[in-house]
């Protein structure tokens, strides 16, 4: 099994881009609910661990799991209300956030008990790691599951507007690897936390993938091997769960393999990145489902 570990929210995204009145519509979001939700239409056997609010977007938010096949056994349940992330969509499609996120659910989430021996990768990411005093727990669970073993997966998907203190929290992300399997960028995250790719594979992480747009794919391993994909060209409609579709097709293909060779790397690739572009065709976080790609390349 693979569990996402994150924050769950609603993206409030515009009908009409470009209007800044446009009506607001509520969409299923947050960076890890979204690659639990990928993870499910894909085919994997996914549970999601967080917190969620009781109120209608809550059941909203878990419905949307169990749509997609996805355990639930794991997510606490409060009362606060749910985050509201308001999306603004470019010209180009690329989305940006202002998040409604004071005293909600998500960032209440309490250390779980040690996860069941079958679990096999965990991902974190995004907000929740930032906004405490959940993030702290979320820290835990990394540490704690990645010191008996458990692959996982880092995705930071840095939301500036959120970080008061860039120093501090850029000393907190190097913290966290020595405990990361794989890390997973955008150009824009890693030029934000100082494009030290090196230096980051030397602290811990097996490989870095960086996303790179409509550019494609590059891995870097901590052995020296480099690959590189493009991207697939597609009408773009906004970006919005792109790299967290990203995600789940790496944890998909890559998630408890020993290290890959360059064609293994440039397999599991080209299928992210073609789960990404098909993301990218559909208004809000909506990954495409297993029949809709070609086979994952072999899975262990």
């Amino acid at each position: 099994m693979i569990v996402v570990a994150g924050e769950a929210l609603i993206d409030l995204v515009p009908t009409s881009p470009g209007d800044r009145l446009s009506p607001l519509s509520p969409r299923l979001g947050g960076g890890p609910y979204n690659t639990a939700v990928a993870l499910g239409r894909l085919g994997a056997r996914a549970a999601f661990c967080s917190r969620v609010s009781t109120d209608g977007f809550g059941e909203a938010l878990l419905d949307g799991l169990h749509a997609a096949g996805v355990d639930t056994s794991l997510v606490q349940r409060g009362p606060e209300p749910t985050t509201l992330a308001v999306a603004t969509i470019g010209s180009d499609g690329a989305a940006g956030y202002a998040f409604y996120a004071s005293d909600t659910a998500d960032r209440l989430f309490d250390l779980p008990p040690e996860l069941p021996p079958h679990v096999r990768a965990l991902a974190f990411g995004t907000c929740s790691l930032i906004l405490e005093p959940g993030a702290s727990a979320y820290e835990a669970l990394l540490r704690r599951e990645s010191a008996r073993g458990v692959f996982t997966l880092l995705d930071p998907n840095i939301r500036p507007d959120l970080i008061p203190d860039p120093a501090a929290y850029r000393a907190r992300f190097r913290s966290w690897l020595p405990y990361v399997s794989l890390l997973k960028l955008s150009e824009e995250d890693a030029a934000w936390l100082g494009d030290d790719m090196e230096g980051w594979l030397a602290a811990g992480p097996e490989a870095v993938v960086l996303t790179r747009g409509a550019a494609g794919l590059t891995v870097r391993t901590r052995s020296g091997e480099e690959v590189s994909v493009p991207g697939e060209r597609v009408e773009v409609v906004d970006t919005i769960g792109a790299g967290d579709t990203v995600n789940a097709a790496l944890l998909r293909v890559v998630a408890g393999r020993g290290p890959l060779s360059a064609p293994e790397w440039s397999d599991a690739l080209r299928y992210a990145a073609r789960a990404a572009a098909l993301t990218c065709t559909r208004a809000g976080a909506q990954p495409p489902h297993a029949a809709e790609l070609p086979p994952t390349p072999p899975v262990p």
